[in-house]
């Protein structure tokens, strides 16, 4: 019988699998019954012994881990990233690393752009405004934004997710940009999106939206250098990883008007202290990287993390698989 850990309990539809899968002897389950994530300690014990595991970002598992446990088999990762993760260690290893894409690609695209409609006009201020009891009367310059319509939206990571905002941009009659390292020139000719590099980008778009993955060459990608090119006017959303920003520079730009706003579902550090610097300022709007937090979405992640987990604990090819020369 595999031995499998949950650093944290999933969604029923996950936990229907493996509690299926538990009753018919294939497994044993150790679940972490916190709502907080295991602290380093705390994982270690939690993997000792095991055979696979469905982690989440929060959980980081390195080579000295895997080392001291050499009979891990799998990492489910409850997520499309896994930078969590050091994949070049699991790979050496023989650890089949998965994880869950393609399920949440519009969620998130949604949450993309409620981000930059709420930053865009000032949703969260508005409302802010109203529960402090400050609203008198209608005024012509009261709380004033920006107009997403025919504006110019920049896309940083045209991959899934990235290709969906722009779909989205196209309702508003946007002029989309895109910028991406490995370009899907066909898409672009698709969807009437204009290829471009970073630096034009920055420089035209009234909206930057992040979806890039986060790796050493998009780490601070966004630094003060890059904030700079923005326009005074221009608005940052990111939904893709926190460290993709600078937070120093970033809260820098926004306390001194070289950008107008931000729209942030991921922080650096994250989670972000209420007292951080920029979470006091009016100008950005933040919530706890909830981009796939809907219902159904996460419904079927937990079923997608749970099935890689099983198939390859049995045998079996598991339907995403990040490094899949450990099966062979």
């Amino acid at each position: 019988m595999a031995k499998v850990a949950l650093t944290r309990i999933l969604p029923d539809a996950g936990m229907a699998l493996l509690k299926e899968a538990e009753a018919a002897g294939e497994i044993e389950l150790d679940i972490w019954p916190g709502d907080l994530p295991p602290d380093r300690e705390a994982l270690v014990a939690l993997l000792h012994g095991c055979d696979g595991a469905i982690v989440l970002v929060t959980d980081p598992i390195g080579a000295e881990l895997l080392d001291a446990e050499p009979q891990i088999r799998v990492l489910s990762q409850f997520a499309v990233g896994y930078d969590n993760i050091d994949l070049t260690a699991a790979t050496a290893r023989g650890v089949a690393v998965c994880n869950t894409p393609g399920v949440l690609t519009e969620t998130t695209a949604d949450l993309a752009w409620a981000l930059l409609m709420a930053s865009a006009r000032r949703v969260v201020e508005g409302a802010d405004y109203v529960r402090a009891g400050k609203w008198q009367t209608w005024g012509p310059t009261l709380l004033m934004g920006a107009d997403v319509h025919h504006a110019t939206l920049g896309i940083v990571g045209f991959g899934r997710i990235g290709k969906e905002v722009a779909k989205r941009g196209r309702g508003f009659d946007m002029r989309i940009l895109a910028f991406d390292t490995m370009p899907d020139e066909q898409a672009a000719a698709d969807l009437g999106i204009e290829l471009v590099d970073l630096e034009t980008l920055l420089r035209e778009s009234d909206f930057v939206s992040l979806h890039c993955a986060l790796t050493a060459e998009t780490r601070h990608l966004i630094d003060a250098d890059a904030l700079a090119l923005m326009k005074p006017t221009a608005i940052l959303i990111n939904a893709a990883r926190g460290p993709v920003v600078d937070t120093d520079a970033l809260v820098n730009a926004l306390q001194t008007g070289a950008i107008a706003g931000a729209g942030l579902d991921v922080t650096d550090p994250e989670p972000i202290p209420a007292d951080h610097p920029l979470v006091g300022l009016q100008n950005v709007v933040i919530v706890p990287h909830i981009a796939s937090a809907s219902i159904a979405t996460r419904g079927k992640m937990a079923e997608m993390a749970a099935q890689n987990l099983l198939a390859v604990l049995r045998g079996e090819r598991p339907a995403h698989i990040v490094n899949p020369e450990v099966l062979s």
